[in-house]
Protein backbone atom coordinates (compact mmCIF):
# COMPACT_ATOMS: atom_id res chain seq x y z
CA UNK A 1 0.00 0.00 0.00
CA UNK A 2 1.67 3.46 -1.31
CA UNK A 3 2.24 6.55 1.24
CA UNK A 4 -0.52 8.51 0.26
CA UNK A 5 0.13 11.86 -1.28
CA UNK A 6 -1.44 14.76 1.17
CA UNK A 7 -4.23 16.96 -0.39
CA UNK A 8 -4.17 20.45 1.05
CA UNK A 9 -6.29 23.40 0.62
CA UNK A 10 -3.85 26.63 1.36
CA UNK A 11 -5.31 29.27 3.31
CA UNK A 12 -3.97 32.54 4.74
CA UNK A 13 -3.50 30.85 8.11
CA UNK A 14 -1.38 27.96 5.88
CA UNK A 15 -2.55 24.80 4.80
CA UNK A 16 -5.67 22.56 5.74
CA UNK A 17 -6.39 19.21 5.68
CA UNK A 18 -9.88 17.73 4.48
CA UNK A 19 -11.53 14.86 6.30
CA UNK A 20 -14.25 13.11 4.36
CA UNK A 21 -16.90 10.35 5.42
CA UNK A 22 -19.61 8.62 3.07
CA UNK A 23 -22.71 7.38 3.78
CA UNK A 24 -24.08 5.70 0.48
CA UNK A 25 -27.73 4.47 0.22
CA UNK A 26 -27.68 1.66 -2.42
CA UNK A 27 -31.13 0.39 -3.72
CA UNK A 28 -31.41 -3.48 -3.14
CA UNK A 29 -31.49 -5.29 -6.20
CA UNK A 30 -35.35 -6.79 -5.35
CA UNK A 31 -38.45 -6.93 -7.34
CA UNK A 32 -40.44 -5.89 -3.72
CA UNK A 33 -40.06 -3.40 -1.18
CA UNK A 34 -38.79 -4.01 1.93
CA UNK A 35 -41.84 -4.50 4.02
CA UNK A 36 -44.47 -5.03 1.50
CA UNK A 37 -45.18 -6.75 -2.18
CA UNK A 38 -45.05 -3.82 -4.12
CA UNK A 39 -42.94 -3.84 -7.35
CA UNK A 40 -39.75 -1.67 -7.54
CA UNK A 41 -39.62 -1.28 -11.70
CA UNK A 42 -37.76 1.72 -12.71
CA UNK A 43 -40.04 4.08 -15.12
CA UNK A 44 -43.62 3.52 -13.67
CA UNK A 45 -46.46 6.24 -13.56
CA UNK A 46 -46.65 7.89 -10.75
CA UNK A 47 -48.31 6.25 -7.22
CA UNK A 48 -48.47 2.72 -10.09
CA UNK A 49 -46.69 0.76 -7.23
CA UNK A 50 -48.30 1.59 -3.91
CA UNK A 51 -49.68 -0.57 -1.71
CA UNK A 52 -51.77 0.04 1.58
CA UNK A 53 -48.19 -0.61 3.70
CA UNK A 54 -46.70 1.70 1.72
CA UNK A 55 -49.17 4.30 1.81
CA UNK A 56 -49.82 3.92 5.97
CA UNK A 57 -53.23 3.08 5.58
CA UNK A 58 -54.54 2.36 9.22
CA UNK A 59 -54.08 -1.07 10.46
CA UNK A 60 -51.22 -2.01 7.90
CA UNK A 61 -48.90 -4.01 8.83
CA UNK A 62 -44.88 -4.07 8.10
CA UNK A 63 -43.92 -7.94 6.89
CA UNK A 64 -40.22 -8.30 6.01
CA UNK A 65 -38.20 -9.00 3.03
CA UNK A 66 -36.15 -12.29 3.49
CA UNK A 67 -34.69 -11.76 0.33
CA UNK A 68 -33.84 -7.96 0.83
CA UNK A 69 -31.91 -9.26 4.31
CA UNK A 70 -30.09 -12.11 1.92
CA UNK A 71 -28.93 -9.17 -0.12
CA UNK A 72 -27.37 -6.95 2.59
CA UNK A 73 -25.50 -9.97 4.49
CA UNK A 74 -24.44 -10.90 1.03
CA UNK A 75 -22.92 -7.32 0.80
CA UNK A 76 -21.58 -7.24 4.09
CA UNK A 77 -19.52 -10.37 3.54
CA UNK A 78 -18.40 -8.91 0.23
CA UNK A 79 -17.19 -5.93 3.27
CA UNK A 80 -15.29 -8.62 4.70
CA UNK A 81 -17.73 -7.44 7.32
CA UNK A 82 -18.99 -8.34 10.95
CA UNK A 83 -22.54 -9.88 10.31
CA UNK A 84 -24.85 -9.31 13.43
CA UNK A 85 -26.80 -12.78 13.81
CA UNK A 86 -29.49 -10.06 16.03
CA UNK A 87 -30.42 -6.68 15.05
CA UNK A 88 -33.50 -4.77 14.89
CA UNK A 89 -35.57 -2.22 13.31
CA UNK A 90 -36.41 1.08 14.61
CA UNK A 91 -38.60 3.97 13.79
CA UNK A 92 -36.96 7.54 12.62
CA UNK A 93 -39.73 10.05 13.24
CA UNK A 94 -39.91 12.89 10.96
CA UNK A 95 -42.61 15.22 8.88
CA UNK A 96 -42.16 15.47 5.52
CA UNK A 97 -44.94 15.19 2.74
CA UNK A 98 -43.47 12.35 0.52
CA UNK A 99 -43.37 9.80 4.12
CA UNK A 100 -47.07 8.82 4.74
CA UNK A 101 -46.29 7.58 8.47
CA UNK A 102 -44.41 10.41 9.76
CA UNK A 103 -41.54 7.86 10.21
CA UNK A 104 -38.32 5.94 8.20
CA UNK A 105 -38.58 2.01 9.82
CA UNK A 106 -34.85 1.83 9.64
CA UNK A 107 -32.06 0.40 11.72
CA UNK A 108 -29.99 2.71 14.81
CA UNK A 109 -28.09 1.07 17.42
CA UNK A 110 -28.65 -2.69 16.25
CA UNK A 111 -27.87 -3.28 12.58
CA UNK A 112 -27.48 -6.02 10.61
CA UNK A 113 -24.24 -5.51 9.44
CA UNK A 114 -21.06 -4.29 11.50
CA UNK A 115 -17.85 -3.09 10.69
CA UNK A 116 -15.82 -3.88 7.94
CA UNK A 117 -12.94 -2.57 5.37
CA UNK A 118 -12.62 -2.19 1.70
CA UNK A 119 -9.73 -1.69 -0.30
CA UNK A 120 -9.81 1.25 -3.07
CA UNK A 121 -7.17 1.77 -6.00
CA UNK A 122 -6.33 5.04 -6.92
CA UNK A 123 -5.85 6.35 -10.60
CA UNK A 124 -2.03 5.71 -10.23
CA UNK A 125 -2.58 2.01 -9.02
CA UNK A 126 -2.16 2.44 -5.54
CA UNK A 127 -4.34 1.70 -3.12
CA UNK A 128 -5.97 3.05 0.17
CA UNK A 129 -8.38 1.59 2.93
CA UNK A 130 -11.38 2.52 4.30
CA UNK A 131 -12.93 1.24 6.96
CA UNK A 132 -16.82 0.57 7.01
CA UNK A 133 -18.42 1.67 10.09
CA UNK A 134 -22.00 0.02 9.20
CA UNK A 135 -24.36 -1.24 6.87
CA UNK A 136 -27.75 -0.75 7.44
CA UNK A 137 -31.85 -1.51 5.68
CA UNK A 138 -33.95 0.95 5.69
CA UNK A 139 -37.15 2.04 3.71
CA UNK A 140 -36.64 4.70 0.77
CA UNK A 141 -39.43 8.01 1.13
CA UNK A 142 -41.43 9.08 -1.47
CA UNK A 143 -40.97 11.59 -4.00
CA UNK A 144 -42.28 15.28 -4.03
CA UNK A 145 -42.77 16.86 -7.04
CA UNK A 146 -42.52 20.48 -7.26
CA UNK A 147 -42.21 21.49 -10.96
CA UNK A 148 -45.62 20.43 -12.33
CA UNK A 149 -47.63 23.38 -11.05
CA UNK A 150 -46.84 26.73 -10.16
CA UNK A 151 -49.07 26.40 -6.40
CA UNK A 152 -49.14 22.60 -5.60
CA UNK A 153 -46.76 19.83 -5.11
CA UNK A 154 -47.43 16.50 -5.92
CA UNK A 155 -46.21 13.13 -4.06
CA UNK A 156 -45.15 10.01 -6.15
CA UNK A 157 -44.90 6.96 -3.96
CA UNK A 158 -43.58 4.72 -5.98
CA UNK A 159 -40.25 4.51 -3.84
CA UNK A 160 -41.69 4.53 -0.45
CA UNK A 161 -40.94 1.55 1.00
CA UNK A 162 -38.02 0.77 -1.20
CA UNK A 163 -35.49 -1.53 0.28
CA UNK A 164 -32.10 0.88 0.90
CA UNK A 165 -28.66 -0.49 2.24
CA UNK A 166 -27.22 2.67 3.86
CA UNK A 167 -22.83 1.71 3.64
CA UNK A 168 -21.76 4.38 6.37
CA UNK A 169 -18.03 4.83 5.74
CA UNK A 170 -15.24 5.81 8.24
CA UNK A 171 -13.87 9.18 7.90
CA UNK A 172 -10.80 7.63 6.55
CA UNK A 173 -11.10 9.79 3.11
CA UNK A 174 -8.61 12.66 2.45
CA UNK A 175 -9.42 14.30 -0.84
CA UNK A 176 -11.88 14.66 -3.45
CA UNK A 177 -10.41 11.65 -5.72
CA UNK A 178 -10.20 9.74 -2.79
CA UNK A 179 -14.10 9.92 -2.09
CA UNK A 180 -14.64 9.30 -5.71
CA UNK A 181 -12.62 6.24 -6.27
CA UNK A 182 -14.23 4.56 -3.01
CA UNK A 183 -17.53 5.47 -4.40
CA UNK A 184 -16.67 3.85 -7.84
CA UNK A 185 -15.19 0.89 -6.27
CA UNK A 186 -17.82 0.45 -3.83
CA UNK A 187 -20.47 0.82 -6.80
CA UNK A 188 -18.29 -2.25 -9.18
CA UNK A 189 -18.66 -4.76 -5.86
CA UNK A 190 -22.41 -4.30 -5.13
CA UNK A 191 -22.70 -4.86 -8.48
CA UNK A 192 -20.36 -7.60 -8.94
CA UNK A 193 -22.45 -9.28 -6.16
CA UNK A 194 -25.85 -8.47 -7.58
CA UNK A 195 -27.19 -6.59 -4.93
CA UNK A 196 -27.48 -3.20 -6.20
CA UNK A 197 -27.35 -2.35 -9.76
CA UNK A 198 -25.89 0.99 -8.87
CA UNK A 199 -27.21 3.40 -11.71
CA UNK A 200 -26.51 6.79 -10.10
CA UNK A 201 -28.84 8.47 -12.57
CA UNK A 202 -31.81 6.82 -11.51
CA UNK A 203 -30.95 7.79 -7.60
CA UNK A 204 -30.13 3.87 -7.28
CA UNK A 205 -26.47 4.47 -5.84
CA UNK A 206 -26.41 8.11 -3.98
CA UNK A 207 -24.15 9.53 -1.46
CA UNK A 208 -24.69 11.50 1.62
CA UNK A 209 -20.99 13.55 1.63
CA UNK A 210 -19.61 14.62 5.14
CA UNK A 211 -16.89 17.06 4.91
CA UNK A 212 -14.87 18.45 7.55
CA UNK A 213 -11.42 20.63 7.33
CA UNK A 214 -8.59 20.77 10.32
CA UNK A 215 -5.43 22.15 10.06
CA UNK A 216 -3.14 19.04 9.32
CA UNK A 217 -3.25 16.14 11.89
CA UNK A 218 -5.08 18.15 14.38
CA UNK A 219 -8.55 17.47 15.96
CA UNK A 220 -11.35 16.88 14.02
CA UNK A 221 -13.86 20.06 12.70
CA UNK A 222 -17.56 20.23 12.61
CA UNK A 223 -18.74 18.86 9.90
CA UNK A 224 -21.14 19.14 7.24
CA UNK A 225 -23.40 16.87 5.17
CA UNK A 226 -24.27 17.02 1.60
CA UNK A 227 -27.16 15.11 0.75
CA UNK A 228 -27.90 13.00 -2.28
CA UNK A 229 -25.08 13.55 -4.89
CA UNK A 230 -25.60 11.03 -7.45
CA UNK A 231 -22.58 11.20 -9.77
CA UNK A 232 -18.82 10.77 -9.03
CA UNK A 233 -17.76 14.03 -10.71
CA UNK A 234 -20.71 16.06 -8.23
CA UNK A 235 -19.09 14.24 -5.25
CA UNK A 236 -15.73 15.72 -5.61
CA UNK A 237 -16.93 19.00 -6.85
CA UNK A 238 -18.57 19.06 -3.90
CA UNK A 239 -15.96 18.36 -1.61
CA UNK A 240 -13.85 20.96 -3.07
CA UNK A 241 -16.19 23.47 -2.96
CA UNK A 242 -17.90 22.80 0.67
CA UNK A 243 -14.07 22.31 1.94
CA UNK A 244 -12.81 26.06 0.47
CA UNK A 245 -16.10 27.24 2.46
CA UNK A 246 -15.20 25.88 5.72
CA UNK A 247 -11.69 27.41 5.22
CA UNK A 248 -12.49 30.23 4.40
CA UNK A 249 -15.05 30.71 7.66
CA UNK A 250 -12.94 29.37 9.85
CA UNK A 251 -10.26 31.96 8.50
CA UNK A 252 -12.21 34.95 8.67
CA UNK A 253 -13.09 34.06 12.86
CA UNK A 254 -16.41 32.29 12.25
CA UNK A 255 -17.16 28.58 13.33
CA UNK A 256 -18.91 25.87 11.45
CA UNK A 257 -22.31 25.36 12.00
CA UNK A 258 -23.31 21.21 11.57
CA UNK A 259 -25.70 21.64 9.08
CA UNK A 260 -26.93 19.36 6.07
CA UNK A 261 -26.26 20.99 2.38
CA UNK A 262 -27.26 20.40 -1.31
CA UNK A 263 -25.38 20.41 -3.93
CA UNK A 264 -25.97 22.61 -6.94
CA UNK A 265 -24.60 21.04 -9.69
CA UNK A 266 -25.70 23.93 -12.01
CA UNK A 267 -23.83 26.39 -9.80
CA UNK A 268 -21.00 24.29 -8.13
CA UNK A 269 -21.85 25.09 -4.83
CA UNK A 270 -23.42 23.81 -1.68
CA UNK A 271 -26.39 25.65 0.16
CA UNK A 272 -27.95 25.13 3.33
CA UNK A 273 -31.09 23.29 3.75
CA UNK A 274 -31.58 22.92 7.44
CA UNK A 275 -29.36 22.54 10.99
CA UNK A 276 -28.28 18.94 11.42
CA UNK A 277 -30.55 17.29 13.34
CA UNK A 278 -28.66 14.96 16.16
CA UNK A 279 -30.32 11.14 16.97
CA UNK A 280 -32.39 12.04 19.71
CA UNK A 281 -34.23 14.45 17.51
CA UNK A 282 -35.86 12.14 15.60
CA UNK A 283 -36.68 9.87 18.66
CA UNK A 284 -35.41 6.48 17.57
CA UNK A 285 -37.69 3.71 19.18
CA UNK A 286 -37.74 -0.03 18.04
CA UNK A 287 -40.45 -0.67 16.28
CA UNK A 288 -43.16 -2.40 17.66
CA UNK A 289 -45.13 -4.09 14.66
CA UNK A 290 -41.78 -5.89 13.79
CA UNK A 291 -39.73 -8.57 15.70
CA UNK A 292 -35.70 -8.27 16.68
CA UNK A 293 -34.36 -9.91 13.26
CA UNK A 294 -32.15 -12.93 14.30
CA UNK A 295 -30.45 -15.10 11.59
CA UNK A 296 -29.60 -18.73 11.70
CA UNK A 297 -25.86 -18.73 11.01
CA UNK A 298 -26.06 -22.12 8.62
CA UNK A 299 -27.97 -19.52 6.67
CA UNK A 300 -25.48 -17.01 6.63
CA UNK A 301 -22.79 -19.45 6.09
CA UNK A 302 -24.90 -20.25 2.62
CA UNK A 303 -24.71 -17.31 1.27
CA UNK A 304 -21.06 -17.22 2.60
CA UNK A 305 -20.40 -20.31 0.04
CA UNK A 306 -22.58 -18.98 -2.94
CA UNK A 307 -20.34 -15.29 -3.20
CA UNK A 308 -18.83 -15.44 -6.42
CA UNK A 309 -14.62 -14.75 -6.71
CA UNK A 310 -14.60 -11.37 -5.26
CA UNK A 311 -12.58 -8.38 -7.51
CA UNK A 312 -9.55 -7.99 -5.24
CA UNK A 313 -9.45 -12.04 -5.12
CA UNK A 314 -9.47 -12.38 -9.24
CA UNK A 315 -7.73 -9.40 -10.05
CA UNK A 316 -4.87 -11.92 -8.73
CA UNK A 317 -5.67 -14.72 -9.96
CA UNK A 318 -5.78 -13.22 -13.58
CA UNK A 319 -2.47 -11.34 -12.89
CA UNK A 320 -0.47 -15.44 -11.99
CA UNK A 321 -2.58 -16.95 -14.43
CA UNK A 322 -2.76 -14.92 -17.36
CA UNK A 323 0.40 -12.60 -16.54
CA UNK A 324 -1.92 -9.53 -16.88
CA UNK A 325 -0.61 -6.30 -15.26
CA UNK A 326 -2.34 -4.65 -12.08
CA UNK A 327 -3.60 -2.04 -14.57
CA UNK A 328 -5.42 -4.78 -16.73
CA UNK A 329 -6.18 -6.98 -14.15
CA UNK A 330 -7.77 -3.51 -12.39
CA UNK A 331 -9.71 -2.18 -15.38
CA UNK A 332 -11.82 -5.66 -15.92
CA UNK A 333 -12.69 -6.38 -12.40
CA UNK A 334 -14.64 -3.43 -12.39
CA UNK A 335 -17.38 -5.01 -14.15
CA UNK A 336 -18.26 -8.97 -13.18
CA UNK A 337 -19.61 -9.42 -17.16
CA UNK A 338 -16.64 -7.66 -18.47
CA UNK A 339 -14.16 -10.16 -16.34
CA UNK A 340 -16.16 -13.15 -17.70
CA UNK A 341 -15.79 -12.55 -21.30
CA UNK A 342 -12.25 -11.63 -20.87
CA UNK A 343 -11.88 -15.19 -19.57
CA UNK A 344 -14.23 -16.76 -22.23
CA UNK A 345 -11.93 -15.12 -24.86
CA UNK A 346 -8.45 -15.65 -22.55
CA UNK A 347 -9.15 -19.42 -22.87
CA UNK A 348 -8.92 -19.24 -26.68
CA UNK A 349 -6.41 -16.86 -27.62
CA UNK A 350 -3.45 -14.54 -26.01
CA UNK A 351 -4.47 -13.19 -22.76
CA UNK A 352 -2.47 -9.95 -23.26
CA UNK A 353 -4.27 -9.14 -27.11
CA UNK A 354 -7.52 -10.51 -25.51
CA UNK A 355 -6.79 -7.88 -22.39
CA UNK A 356 -6.32 -4.81 -25.14
CA UNK A 357 -9.31 -5.72 -27.06
CA UNK A 358 -11.55 -5.59 -24.18
CA UNK A 359 -10.43 -2.81 -22.29
CA UNK A 360 -9.92 -0.55 -24.91
CA UNK A 361 -11.78 -1.19 -28.73
CA UNK A 362 -15.06 -2.99 -26.58
CA UNK A 363 -15.09 -0.35 -24.12
CA UNK A 364 -14.39 2.44 -26.15
CA UNK A 365 -17.54 0.83 -28.64
CA UNK A 366 -19.53 0.44 -25.66
CA UNK A 367 -19.16 4.03 -24.18
CA UNK A 368 -19.72 5.46 -27.27
CA UNK A 369 -22.92 3.99 -27.53
CA UNK A 370 -24.14 3.91 -23.59
CA UNK A 371 -23.87 0.44 -23.57
CA UNK A 372 -22.22 -2.05 -20.81
CA UNK A 373 -20.22 -5.11 -22.27
CA UNK A 374 -21.52 -8.22 -21.06
CA UNK A 375 -20.27 -11.92 -20.81
CA UNK A 376 -21.67 -12.26 -24.61
CA UNK A 377 -19.83 -9.35 -25.85
CA UNK A 378 -21.43 -6.07 -26.51
CA UNK A 379 -24.62 -5.35 -29.02
CA UNK A 380 -23.67 -6.95 -32.21
CA UNK A 381 -20.27 -7.90 -31.54
CA UNK A 382 -20.63 -11.07 -29.39
CA UNK A 383 -18.06 -13.70 -28.47
CA UNK A 384 -18.18 -15.58 -31.82
CA UNK A 385 -16.92 -12.11 -33.85
CA UNK A 386 -14.54 -11.52 -31.12
CA UNK A 387 -12.97 -14.88 -31.16
CA UNK A 388 -12.51 -14.44 -34.98
CA UNK A 389 -11.75 -10.77 -34.78
CA UNK A 390 -8.56 -12.39 -32.51
CA UNK A 391 -7.76 -15.44 -34.21
CA UNK A 392 -7.02 -13.28 -37.80
CA UNK A 393 -4.52 -10.90 -35.44
CA UNK A 394 -3.06 -14.17 -34.36
CA UNK A 395 -2.71 -16.02 -37.63
CA UNK A 396 -0.74 -12.72 -39.29
CA UNK A 397 -4.20 -11.86 -41.12
CA UNK A 398 -4.13 -8.53 -40.15
CA UNK A 399 -1.73 -6.47 -38.61
CA UNK A 400 -2.13 -4.84 -35.27
CA UNK A 401 -2.37 -1.33 -37.36
CA UNK A 402 -5.22 -2.81 -39.98
CA UNK A 403 -6.74 -4.64 -36.65
CA UNK A 404 -8.49 -1.28 -35.62
CA UNK A 405 -9.58 -0.48 -39.22
CA UNK A 406 -11.30 -4.32 -38.80
CA UNK A 407 -13.29 -3.59 -35.82
CA UNK A 408 -14.30 -0.27 -37.30
CA UNK A 409 -16.06 -2.54 -39.56
CA UNK A 410 -17.62 -4.88 -37.46
CA UNK A 411 -18.97 -1.89 -35.77
CA UNK A 412 -20.43 -0.84 -39.13
CA UNK A 413 -22.13 -4.40 -38.94
CA UNK A 414 -20.10 -4.94 -42.33
CA UNK A 415 -20.11 -8.89 -41.85
CA UNK A 416 -18.37 -11.19 -40.10
CA UNK A 417 -14.43 -10.58 -39.62
CA UNK A 418 -13.31 -12.46 -42.39
CA UNK A 419 -15.85 -11.02 -44.77
CA UNK A 420 -14.28 -7.68 -43.71
CA UNK A 421 -10.75 -8.00 -44.53
CA UNK A 422 -11.29 -9.30 -47.91
CA UNK A 423 -13.98 -6.21 -48.50
CA UNK A 424 -11.66 -3.93 -47.20
CA UNK A 425 -8.80 -5.17 -48.13
CA UNK A 426 -7.53 -5.80 -44.90
CA UNK A 427 -5.07 -8.77 -45.51
CA UNK A 428 -1.22 -8.48 -44.25
CA UNK A 429 1.32 -8.71 -46.47
CA UNK A 430 3.63 -10.78 -45.97
CA UNK A 431 5.56 -11.57 -49.40
CA UNK A 432 9.06 -10.56 -48.62
CA UNK A 433 9.22 -9.86 -52.15
CA UNK A 434 6.92 -7.68 -52.23
CA UNK A 435 8.56 -5.79 -49.01
CA UNK A 436 11.96 -5.71 -50.08
CA UNK A 437 10.98 -3.88 -53.35
CA UNK A 438 8.65 -0.76 -51.26
CA UNK A 439 12.02 -0.91 -48.44
CA UNK A 440 14.64 -0.42 -51.82
CA UNK A 441 12.52 2.19 -53.25
CA UNK A 442 12.51 3.79 -49.44
CA UNK A 443 16.40 3.50 -49.10
CA UNK A 444 16.98 4.78 -52.62
CA UNK A 445 14.75 8.10 -52.45
CA UNK A 446 16.72 8.48 -48.86
CA UNK A 447 20.22 7.82 -49.13
CA UNK A 448 21.49 10.52 -46.40
CA UNK A 449 19.12 8.38 -43.89
CA UNK A 450 19.89 5.34 -44.85
CA UNK A 451 23.94 5.97 -44.33
CA UNK A 452 22.60 7.66 -40.90
CA UNK A 453 20.90 4.93 -39.72
CA UNK A 454 24.72 2.65 -39.86
CA UNK A 455 25.61 4.84 -36.93
CA UNK A 456 22.47 5.10 -35.26
CA UNK A 457 20.86 1.79 -35.55
CA UNK A 458 17.12 3.62 -33.54
CA UNK A 459 16.78 5.62 -36.87
CA UNK A 460 15.34 2.58 -38.31
CA UNK A 461 11.65 3.21 -36.95
CA UNK A 462 11.76 6.07 -39.49
CA UNK A 463 11.98 3.46 -42.54
CA UNK A 464 9.53 1.21 -40.50
CA UNK A 465 7.27 3.81 -40.56
CA UNK A 466 7.57 4.96 -44.34
CA UNK A 467 7.27 1.12 -45.58
CA UNK A 468 3.67 0.88 -43.32
CA UNK A 469 2.31 4.14 -44.67
CA UNK A 470 3.78 2.88 -48.09
CA UNK A 471 1.89 -0.29 -47.46
CA UNK A 472 -1.42 1.16 -45.74
CA UNK A 473 -0.14 -0.56 -42.93
CA UNK A 474 -0.95 -3.67 -44.32
CA UNK A 475 3.04 -5.06 -44.09
CA UNK A 476 4.04 -7.54 -41.75
CA UNK A 477 6.09 -5.89 -38.90
CA UNK A 478 8.47 -8.01 -38.23
CA UNK A 479 9.06 -8.46 -42.13
CA UNK A 480 9.74 -5.16 -41.96
CA UNK A 481 11.94 -5.12 -39.43
CA UNK A 482 14.10 -8.09 -40.41
CA UNK A 483 14.41 -6.76 -44.21
CA UNK A 484 15.73 -3.24 -43.16
CA UNK A 485 18.36 -4.56 -40.82
CA UNK A 486 19.99 -6.44 -43.91
CA UNK A 487 19.39 -3.60 -46.20
CA UNK A 488 20.56 -0.87 -43.78
CA UNK A 489 23.62 -3.36 -42.60
CA UNK A 490 22.26 -3.28 -39.18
Amino acid sequence: MAEREPYRISGRTGDWEVVIGLEVHAQVASNAKLFSGAATSFGAGPNEQVSLVDAAMPGMLPVINRYCVEQAVRTGLGLKAQINLKSRFDRKNYFYPDLPAGYQISQFKDPVVGEGVLTVERDDGSTFTVGIERLHLEQDAGKSIHDMDPNWTYVDLNRAGVALMEIVSKPDMRSPEEAGAYVKRLRALVRWLGTCDGDMEKGNLRADVNVSVRKPGGELGTRCEIKNVNSMRFIQQSIVYEARRQVEILEDGGKIDQETRLFDAVKGETRSMRSKEEAHDYRYFPDPDLLPLELDPDWVKRIQDSLPELPDEMAERLQSQYGLSAYDAGVLVTDAERASLYETLAKKHDPKLVANTVTQSLLTFANAHNEEVTADGVLHIDTKALSAYLALIEDGTVSSRTAKELFEGMVAKEGTPAQIVEARGLRQVTDTGAIERVVDSIIAANPDKAEAAKTRPQAIGWFVGQVMRETGGKANPAAVNEILKVKLGL
